[in-house]
């Protein structure tokens, strides 16, 4: 029996089944079984490898560095990979987040939520759970792949200037689990400590602010240009004229203004930590 292999809403084969299919190529072309395969790049069970072929499980970066290597593709399973996770970025944003792998600067506001280059896998699921219409578990890993991908940016040798602004809402907001937002605060308390990673806490005692009830992006490009992404719920609009991102930017940095300073808002966010069950 022809195996199934996992379609979009359109019926077409979704990125990750894609990627599957490539791999198998690769993998028919040399002669090899699962078991062969999984015997040739030591690491990888022939299981993990079958899902990933018919597209039930996302492709790790690491898998696909192996395999490239293996197969001598040239980086071809790896830049597919880069195409999968594209794809489960919203449209509106795409351009925007290939801008940001390669910025030199980013500052981020967030009304609700933290923000997603802080999140933890773990607080990402809980927030992809909630925001799909019934979601299957492939799908909401896979989001959250796509998420943790995007904070790779962390990794370059010369990562960006990072600094983001968070409404007090995002920390008093718990996940289902204490343990989660637990764990999410303690990754932003590590994250801040580094050197260039600044992370403000704009506290309910300042009353109403200008970034009410969206979030707000501004990438600082190589070339010293700045771009803009505004969102809100599942819509959003990116920002590239002058006078456009000037005014966005002046919101920003109202926000900062009203913000506590770095030192006092991460005694903030140790305060919610202990509130959701830190022993410290």
């Amino acid at each position: 029996m022809t195996a199934v292999k996992p379609t979009g809403e359109d019926g077409e084969l979704t990125p990750d089944a894609r990627l599957g299919r490539r791999i198998r190529s690769f993998r028919t072309a040399r002669g090899l079984s699962l078991r062969g395969l999984s015997a040739a790049v030591t690491g990888y069970s022939h299981s993990y490898l079958g899902r990933v072929e018919l597209g039930k499980q996302p492709a790790s970066a690491a898998l696909v560095a192996t395999l490239d290597a293996y197969f001598a593709t040239g980086g071809a399973l790896a830049e597919q990979r880069g195409l999968a996770h594209d794809a489960l970025i919203a449209g509106y944003s795409r351009d925007f987040v290939r801008r940001e792998r390669e910025a030199v600067r980013v500052q981020v506001f967030t009304s609700s939520l933290v923000p997603g280059l802080l999140q933890t896998r773990e607080y990402a699921t809980e927030l992809f759970r909630a925001g799909l219409s019934a979601p299957s578990p492939q799908q909401v890993r896979a989001r959250v792949d796509a998420r943790l991908e995007r904070q790779r940016i962390f990794e370059r040798p010369d990562p960006p200037y990072y600094w983001a602004i968070i409404d007090e809402a995002a920390l008093m907001r718990p996940a289902r689990d204490a343990g989660v937002m637990r764990g999410q605060l303690e990754h932003i308390l590590r994250l801040a400590s580094g050197p260039r990673v600044s992370v403000q806490v704009l506290p309910f005692g300042q009353g109403l602010h200008p970034m009410l009830g969206g979030s707000l992006t501004l990438l600082t490009l190589r070339d010293g240009r700045t771009t803009a992404l505004v969102e809100s719920f599942t819509s959003g609009e990116e920002a590239e004229s002058a006078e456009r991102v000037l005014g966005l930017a002046q919101r920003f940095d109202t926000a900062r203004s009203l913000a506590s300073p770095v030192r006092d808002s991460l005694e903030l966010i140790r305060g919610y930590l202990k509130e959701y069950g830190d022993d410290g």
